[in-house]
């Protein structure tokens, strides 16, 4: 075999196996549904619930990484702390090992009819629950295909000296394997494939286990680099998060290299002594490692977040999406109070539904990264508390209310219908602010003005609802249906004002779509400010 056809079986199977990996992953996850955020949210209470429900995850998604990057992504949206993040850390640890398994179990003669089986689910059948299914079964045999090629391409390295030599070298000098094992891992952005490249090599003979060991070890430190990265630009406990994931591997890495020769003696044995193929050895090495890892740093995870609290100073900014003040024992004690509550929490969510629309207004002005990431943030912690709040009204109704605490309730579940629908029109706002940006659309100096001050008076109309909300100032409410006539009035001039500068070529088509798509959005956040104030001064 020559050289061309050898880097072309080896790339050409890990390419294989990676999307083998990837498309195996959101099969799963489609076959699981949309649940893996909430599970995450629900089942971390405390760092050991957090472990489990880390290891399930990984699992499920076939990648530590893909497990950790959405973990950071829920700290970085405010609906995870840093100390539950940890717990999910240190069980994705766990359940990437699941792969490494998969692979021991060298099914691999039966790639090809795995993936004939996976691709007939997937072409000839029109239901998409076994379209999902036939994603899984062939990202499966997809997986066991591209580790063929890479054996086939990796077996002439047997008779390579120099990679002899490296293997040698590497047995001598562990940190010289960790090294490799960081470095390929970082360069594939998969741990599991480097893994299941080391088990090839090892399966075959090119290495030996003191050499394989180190570079294993390495793989677990380069799949850290991917959580690193997607904590570039995200909140301080997203950072925090990702850079405890390098020192919890790290800190294992350096207790298995002080006891790399008890380790490796243990390995042997349990290769000897239950008959495990190659294969299966560096699976139960690579189990054995995050497992040991695992139940020595647990009982230190407070200490761990506080390591890192100290090395990333500064304030939290994350957007804080959990309710705070919904309590179901007040619905059994007092629908009273329960109603109360609601309210706080309804207040909270309109504070939401204000910062989001002051920071799409900066957005359209500035138009900075920093104000574009947050609205999004603003808008999923609204959809999330429309949902917490609305439940929690339900189950407050199936409790006798008193005729006042009728029309609170009544109030407080339209206010949330119109708070959602404001974030709603807030992102529609982002999307045209974005178009605007990426396709050179450019607005006249007469047109942002008029724009800046209906944002300016949109934000101030929707404020005082929420004043009067609070407060239940009639004459507050009224102010708001003075203010929504002023908006509506002002969308009316823009439109004119936006057709005159059009026969005036003073703007271009795709602008005017763009600038009266925004003013519509304005004026119909203004309109659910007025039904928020309609509200409060339905119960005088």
């Amino acid at each position: 075999m020559d050289l061309k056809e050898l880097l072309f079986m080896f790339f050409g199977g890990l390419g294989i196996f990676l999307f083998g990996i990837k498309y195996l992953g959101d099969g799963l996850q489609k076959v699981a549904g949309d649940g893996l955020r909430d599970m995450l949210d629900r089942f971390t209470t405390n760092p050991l619930m957090g472990v489990l429900t880390g290891i399930f995850v990984t699992v499920l998604l076939q990648t530590s990484t893909g497990s950790t990057v959405l973990t950071i992504g829920l700290v970085n949206a405010g609906f995870m702390t840093l100390k539950q993040a940890i717990g999910v850390i240190i069980g994705a640890n766990i359940g990437t090992t699941a792969t490494a398994f998969i692979i021991g179990i060298k099914i691999s003669a039966y790639a090809l009819p795995i993936v004939a089986v996976g691709t007939f689910l997937i072409f000839f059948f029109k239901n998409n629950r076994i379209n999902n299914y036939g994603q899984v079964v062939f990202g499966f045999g997809a997986l066991f295909l591209g580790l063929n090629l890479m054996g086939d391409g990796l077996k002439p390295l047997r008779d390579v000296q120099a990679f002899a030599d490296l293997t040698v070298s590497m047995s001598e000098n562990p940190l010289l394997g960790v090294l490799i094992g960081t470095i390929f891992t970082v360069a594939v952005q998969s741990s599991s494939a480097s893994i299941g490249l080391l088990q090839t090599l090892f399966g075959q003979g090119l290495m030996d286990l003191n050499a394989a060991l180190p570079v294993l070890f390495g793989d677990n430190i380069g799949t850290t680099i991917t959580a690193v990265i997607a904590a570039i630009g995200a909140s301080i406990a997203a950072k925090r998060a990702a850079l405890t994931h390098v020192i919890f591997n790290l800190i294992g890495t350096t207790l298995v290299l002080i006891l790399l020769r008890p380790f490796t003696l243990l390995v042997e044995y349990i290769q000897a002594s239950w008959g495990l193929s190659p294969e299966m050895t560096i699976a139960f090495a690579h189990g054995i490692f995050n497992v040991s890892n695992a139940l020595i740093q647990l009982p230190f995870v407070a200490i761990l977040a506080l390591i890192v609290v100290k090395l990333i100073p500064g304030q939290d900014t994350a957007i804080p999406y959990k309710a705070l003040h919904l309590d179901e024992k007040f619905i059994r004690q007092s629908p009273a109070i329960a109603l109360g509550q609601g309210k706080m929490e309804v207040l909270r969510m309109a504070e939401l539904s204000e910062n989001g629309v002051r920071e799409v207004s900066f957005y359209f002005k500035t138009q900075s990264k920093k104000h574009r990431e947050l609205i999004p943030q603003y808008e999923d912690a609204i959809n999330n508390l429309d949902k917490k709040i609305t439940d929690y009204l339900v189950q407050v109704s199936s409790h006798s209310l008193s005729g006042q605490d009728s029309k609170i309730h009544h109030t407080l579940l339209n206010t949330v219908r119109d708070l959602e629908r404001i974030g709603d029109h807030m992102e529609n706002i982002m999307e045209l602010v974005e178009y605007q940006i990426t396709n050179k659309v450019k607005f006249s100096e007469s047109a942002i003005s008029d724009l800046d001050e209906m944002f300016d008076l949109t934000l101030s109309t929707l404020k005082q609802a929420i004043k009067a909300l609070d407060t239940e100032d009639i004459n507050e409410a009224r102010s708001v249906l003075e203010k929504e006539e002023k908006i509506d009035k002002m969308e009316r001039d823009l439109r004119k004002k936006h057709i005159i500068r059009l026969n005036e070529n003073k703007c271009t088509g795709q602008a005017g779509i763009v600038y009266v798509d925004i003013v519509s959005n304005l004026e119909r956040i203004g309109d659910h400010a007025v039904n928020i104030a309609d509200e409060v001064i339905g119960e005088e």
